[in-house]
């Protein structure tokens, strides 16, 4: 499996998201509270770029007039049509069993990890693995 480093954590902060190139796959790595996670930025409805849509949390009702506010601000909304994707799954809010988005594996690692050349400065960084469809 191919991994690529796409950011700095502190490029990410929580609640926001950086849309990288990763082997021809536009690719948006997203932090929802310190955990990144990445999604493909193609909207599977008419191809939108998904990851450059708005980010907000889920509302759920068990009944009418029983909002519950999910405040992680894991959902991303497509800007085209406004179909709407978890974060952390790649699934759809409205039929997560059928309709998803693809996700990508990642991890957090210490510079010190990934292959480079000698560099002054030592900081964590976001590595996106590439290898499943």
């Amino acid at each position: 499996m191919a991994e690529h480093v796409v950011a700095r954590v502190a490029e990410i902060p929580p609640g926001s998201r950086k849309v990288v190139e990763v082997a021809g796959r536009s690719i948006g790595v997203f932090n929802v509270d310190g955990t990144f996670f990445a999604l493909r930025n193609r909207c599977p409805h008419q191809g939108g770029p998904l990851c450059r849509g708005f980010l907000m949390s889920a509302v759920s009702a068990d009944a009418p007039g029983e909002y519950v506010h999910h405040a992680d601000g894991a959902i991303v909304r497509c800007p085209w049509h406004g179909w709407e994707f978890d974060v952390r799954t790649g699934r759809s809010w409205f039929d997560p069993q059928r309709t998803r988005v693809a996700t990508y594996d990642v991890r957090v690692r210490e510079q010190a990890e990934v292959e480079t050349y000698p560099v002054s400065v030592r900081d964590e960084v976001v590595v996106v693995e590439i290898g499943r469809t």
